[in-house]
Order: C-alpha cells, then sequence, then structure tokens
C-alpha cells in the first residue's frame, strides 16, 4: 500500500501542532520549540486545510484553545509522534547507536545549577541525542511522568505520588545564608533555636514551604517571616542586602546574588532530614536504551561528593 499518495502532512507539522495546543498559544509554542511564530501557524493552517476541519479557536491578545475535534485528533497525533520517536530508538538499538530524544524534566530549584553541565556532557558523550529540558515545580513533573510527556525527572525525594519511581542520587542538608555583613556570617555553625527570632526570607514553593516549617515545628518553633518569594534568585538577593536569612539546601558555586552582593553560607547545626535528589520515572514505562544510558550517566555525575553546578559538600 502505497501512503505518499494521500499523507499530505507531515511529522514536524504535527509536532507544531501538538506544541501549540499544549502550551495555548503560538508564542509560548515558539518559545518552547525555539521556532518562529509564523512557521508554527503555517504549519497549524496546512494541517487544517489538509484535514478539513477546525483544530482551534483563536481568542484576540488572549492565545488558542482546542476545538473538540482538536481535542481528539491532538491525543492520535501525540500517539503518532510517539510512535515515530520510537522507530528511531528500535533503530539505534539494533545497530547499537545513540540517538533519539529524550525529555528531562527537572525541579525548577535545581535546574539552573545542575542541567546544563549535566545535559552538556551527555550529548558530549552521544552527540546524536537529542535532550529537550523542561523545569517546573514537582506536582507538575509528576504529572507529566504520569502523561509519558517527559521520560525523566531530577526532582526531590518529597511527596512522590504512587506510580512514580526514585532513584536517589545525592543527599542536600539544610544550611543557613546570611549577608556578609550579618552577624552570624562569621559563625561556624548556627541553630534553629538562634534563628527563630531573626527575620526570615522564606522560599515560598510548595515542597520548600513544607520541608522548612518540618524544620521549625519539629523543634517546637516558629520562623519569623519577614519576606516571602517564590523565585530563589530574589530569595537570595534580599538576604545579600541584609533583609534577612533564608534556610537552602542546594549549594550554588556562585556566592554572589544576581545583583553582585555576597551571600555566605553557615552550618546549620542539629540532625535535620536533608533533601535528596534523584531521578523519577512512571513505573512499568518500557525504557529505551537512550533513557537507560542517561540514567547511567546521572548515577555517574551526581553524588554526594559531586553534583553539577553545586559546591561541595563542607
Amino acid at each position: 500500500m502505497r501512503y505518499a499518495a494521500f499523507m499530505r502532512y507531515t511529522l514536524r507539522q504535527l509536532e507544531y501542532f501538538v506544541a501549540a495546543g499544549e502550551a495555548g498559544s503560538i508564542r509560548h509554542a515558539s518559545e518552547r520549540l525555539s521556532i518562529s511564530q509564523p512557521s508554527i501557524s503555517t504549519a497549524i493552517s496546512h494541517l487544517e486545510l489538509e484535514l478539513n476541519v477546525q483544530l482551534f479557536i483563536r481568542h484576540h491578545a488572549q492565545g488558542l484553545s482546542l476545538t473538540s475535534v482538536g481535542q481528539i485528533l491532538m491525543e492520535e497525533a501525540k500517539r503518532v509522534l510517539g510512535m515515530a520517536e520510537n522507530l528511531y530508538s528500535l533503530a539505534a538499538e539494533t545497530t547499537d547507536q545513540v540517538r533519539g530524544t529524550l525529555s528531562v524534566g527537572s525541579m525548577v530549584t535545581l535546574a539552573p545549577m545542575i542541567m546544563p553541565e549535566l545535559v552538556h556532557s551527555f550529548c558530549t558523550r552521544y552527540p546524536a541525542a537529542e535532550i529537550r529540558q523542561v523545569a517546573s515545580n514537582h506536582e507538575w513533573l509528576a504529572e507529566k511522568l504520569k502523561q509519558a510527556e517527559i521520560d525523566i525527572a531530577i526532582t526531590y525525594d518529597l511527596h512522590l505520588p504512587t506510580g512514580i519511581e526514585f532513584v536517589p542520587l545525592a543527599s542536600l542538608p539544610p544550611h543557613v545564608l546570611v549577608s556578609e555583613n550579618h552577624h552570624l556570617a562569621q559563625r561556624s555553625s548556627v541553630d534553629l533555636a538562634e534563628l527563630a527570632a531573626e527575620p526570615m526570607i522564606f522560599l515560598d514553593l510548595p515542597l520548600s514551604r513544607q520541608y522548612f516549617n518540618a524544620l521549625y515545628h519539629h523543634e517546637g518553633l516558629q520562623p519569623n517571616i519577614y519576606a516571602r518569594s517564590a523565585e530563589q534568585e530574589v530569595v537570595r538577593t534580599m538576604v545579600a542586602n541584609g533583609y534577612g536569612y533564608t534556610l537552602a539546601n542546594v549549594r550554588p558555586c556562585s556566592d554572589m546574588a544576581l545583583d553582585g552582593k555576597k551571600v555566605v553560607r553557615v552550618r546549620l547545626s542539629g540532625d535535620h532530614r536533608p533533601m535528596v535528589i534523584g531521578m523519577a520515572t512512571w513505573q512499568g514505562v518500557r525504557k529505551s536504551r537512550l533513557l537507560d544510558l542517561f540514567v547511567h550517566h546521572c548515577r555517574s555525575s551526581i553524588s554526594d561528593t559531586a553534583i553539577p553546578g553545586m559546591k561541595p559538600l563542607t
């Protein structure tokens, strides 16, 4: 049977259609794929013309929403793209080549430090492989693993839903961050009881919120929260400017906030539960050779003694 006579759309057009449907706008799909907006618009228009359907409702200045038929076709387009990608994996496994595309998610607080070096070193070793990166919160990553929209996530071990398989890689004990002029900056260590009355700049992400509050509650204490932010760099910059201290687990190689002022790391004394970095995958999903190699790469690159983008624990 010859398919070319009636299949006048491409996998690339399907990819652009799916990206626009998931992003809800041409602009966001363009940013995600690093493809021009006109190219994505043209691909969608071609699909609508070829399939004789309306895939989206265009809302002026408010993006796109899928029509009912668009929702059905997007699910089928995902299946087609998945099967097409699987051809590369099968071919690679039978010819001993390492190629294909891997979708890797990461916790938003880890992504700026760990992912660039981790992915670059993997792609240097396997230049025919492509890694698509996305950073978000813990709940979003878990949902995307469940929906098979990402293959693996680098995240923490907290509140993992049923169905997630987690392999620990490294522990991140909590520490204190203050400005270089803070009265605690020269201390070798400090405990939570000493910090409780100090103004705190709180990293207000769901996992972080629960984790840091639990540290205080375990000691029968309550933090004196001066300000909150869901942006890690905002917290660091406020600390560097002397607004107060914060608690953190990640250890960026740079001691500088984004405005050039310095933060100082002080050991938090006591026995506190660390955050654990690891690899999360969905149970029961067949792992491709490419994913197995990436897992092995993560195991060899991330440990308690060395984490890409982070200072060693001292």
